[in-house]
């Protein structure tokens, strides 16, 4: 399993808009249509112990 996660450099460290978690690609996408066109999320494997 994978997330998407995109970090708002525009925030600080510990803000609660500093980072966005997307549960798809598709989630991202339609965030960043809407608020940061520009944006760009990356992938993370969800590491499950």
């Amino acid at each position: 399993m994978t997330v998407f996660v995109y970090v708002d450099t525009s925030k600080q460290v510990g803000d609660k808009d500093h980072l966005k978690v997307f549960a798809t690609q598709d989630a991202a996408e339609a965030r960043f249509q809407e608020h940061d066109p520009e944006g760009v999320a990356f992938e993370y494997e969800v590491l499950v112990f």
